[in-house]
């Protein structure tokens, strides 16, 4: 699949029109309406706030209860393998990176979903070293980032070999092809067919998830559950997409820790509830390193999800 690119100084179009009016939004205003609540990054999830909602899962407790048992530098320790030193926001008045002077830089905002893909790529393919994180105040971006960085002006977007790439299923293939680590593709010709159409599923999934809180988000939502739950009965060598870790499961995972908690807090309703594949699945990429670490406390999900959807 050809990689949509673009020079520092050239126009890229928006890729998505906005599908819905009101209060609805998917990759086209998603990360560039802003978030009215500080973020807050933590480490695995915020056990209280998973607690509260009723989202841990048997490993997440087991956890807490050995690490209650441990010391106070061992569990440190376990920690800090975990953590790395996220950059600060920028915004209005901040001064940009020395652009396009052979540092590659991912450039994201902490609370989109679009971008979090990219970041969970990043991480699982060990390049924390060799990509650089800008990351990016959505509600008081810098003027730079669009006229110099990336005209479309939404994360994420990747800056390397003098160029940019956007849009996050592009970034996070192009991630998988032009860096060292991890494969994240399948090499089996049925299982990289059947990978292309869940990416290009992925669309119609938020599309539909999102236009249904309208409505009866469980009614009108619920085919779209149905289907990724039989998409996960497709393969038995593993419990992810295509049996094992791939692109796929990092298209759909972060807008899945996402409707996972609104649906929970504001109509009480899980939606895994008759869906054990989904369960299992969500169950085992919580525990993918490369993805907790790009987890932020699920009640800014929350919060940010009841200002746009909610509100009056």
């Amino acid at each position: 699949m050809a990689f949509r690119t673009m020079t520092p100084h050239s126009r890229h179009h928006l890729a998505a029109a906005h599908f819905v009016t009101a209060h609805v939004f998917t990759a086209s205003n998603f990360c560039t309406k802003s978030s009215p609540f500080p973020i807050r990054l933590v480490q695995i999830n915020s056990i209280k706030a998973r607690r509260y909602l009723g989202l841990q899962t048997n490993t997440e407790k087991e956890r807490i209860r050995s690490l209650r048992t441990t010391s106070p530098s061992s569990s440190s320790l376990a920690a800090a393998s975990l953590q790395e030193n996220l950059p600060p926001s920028l915004e209005a008045t901040s001064e940009p990176p020395p652009l396009f002077d052979g540092t590659t830089r991912l450039y994201i905002a902490y609370v989109c979903p679009f971008a979090q893909r990219a970041w969970i790529t990043r991480n699982y393919k060990g390049l924390q070293d060799s990509i650089n994180l800008v990351a990016i105040k959505l509600q008081s971006r810098p003027a730079w980032y669009k006229e110099k960085v990336y005209t479309a002006n939404t994360v994420p977007s990747l800056e390397h070999n003098g160029k940019i790439i956007g849009e996050s299923l592009d970034v996070i293939k192009y991630l998988d092809s032009n860096f060292e680590g991890p494969p994240l593709s399948p090499n089996d010709p049925a299982k990289k067919e059947f990978a292309e159409e869940l990416i290009a599923y992925t669309d119609t999934f938020t599309k539909t998830v999102f236009s249904s809180f309208k409505g009866d988000p469980i009614k009108e939502s619920g085919p779209v559950f149905d289907h990724i739950e039989e998409t996960l009965h497709k393969f038995d060598d593993g419990p992810f997409f295509l049996g094992q870790f791939s692109l796929v499961d990092i298209a759909y995972i972060t807008f899945f820790e996402r409707f996972q908690i609104f649906f929970s807090e504001v109509w009480k309703h899980d939606i895994t509830a008759g869906r054990p594949k989904l369960a299992k699945w969500i169950e085992e990429v919580n525990e993918i390193d490369a993805y907790k670490q790009t987890k932020i406390d699920p009640n800014e999900h929350l919060e940010t999800f009841k200002a746009r959807f909610l509100a009056k």
